[in-house]
């Protein structure tokens, strides 16, 4: 398993509005800014966001994102799942994969087990813990 590029910068966009703390909404080309993404590429990856009901956008003046829960409501396997569509480190994995070696493959509980390892991690942490302690 690897996180592409828009796994990783959903999870920054999401961290710089936990870290604006204030409930208002932050204009994208100020999380762009600061987080030195192109804002074009933010805006596909916002979207995303956006449908998927983890942040609320508001056009016009005054206009941005902010997030829909407490940054200790989001699971960080939440929002690269939403990103990746899998988290599995093998595609036999993979939801909807139906692999014809499964029943005789030795190697199967081995990446069963590191899928669960994944799955636990990922879903065991929020934004919340990666904020810095003045933010907390």
């Amino acid at each position: 398993m690897m996180i592409s590029t828009r796994g990783r910068y959903a999870l920054r966009v999401m961290l710089d509005l936990a870290m604006d703390g204030t409930g208002t909404y932050v204009p994208l080309d100020s999380i762009a800014r600061r987080e030195g993404i192109s804002e074009k590429y933010l805006e596909s990856i916002i979207v995303c966001l956006s449908r998927a009901g983890l942040v609320k956008a508001l056009r016009g003046k005054g206009g941005g994102y902010r997030l829909t829960r407490k940054p200790e409501e989001y699971p960080i396997g939440e929002i690269l799942r939403l990103t990746e569509k899998s988290l599995a480190p093998v595609t036999c994995l993979e939801e909807g994969m139906d692999c014809p070696q499964a029943e005789s493959c030795p190697t199967l509980p081995l990446w069963q087990g590191l899928d669960r390892v994944i799955e636990e991690y990922l879903m065991g942490r929020t934004l919340a813990d990666l904020l810095p302690p003045e933010k907390q």
